[in-house]
């Protein structure tokens, strides 16, 4: 079995975790305001931003990467 070396140490990944987690909050309340003041489905699609960049954040925290 081969052993895994970590990239990053727990203080690294609980900031990626925190900032992973924030950004999805942050994109979750950007959503419901869109959705609520009615824009454009296109305004509604540049969320995928904040959404693949928090979700890439959680990820690597629990990769160790």
């Amino acid at each position: 079995m081969a052993v895994r070396a970590a990239n990053i140490g727990p203080k690294g990944r609980r900031r990626r975790v925190l900032m992973g987690a924030a950004t999805l909050v942050a994109g979750s309340v950007v959503l419901v305001v869109l959705l609520m003041s009615g824009v454009g489905r296109g305004w509604r699609v540049a969320l995928w931003v904040p959404f693949w960049a928090g979700a890439l954040g959680i990820l690597q925290a629990r990769a160790h990467t």
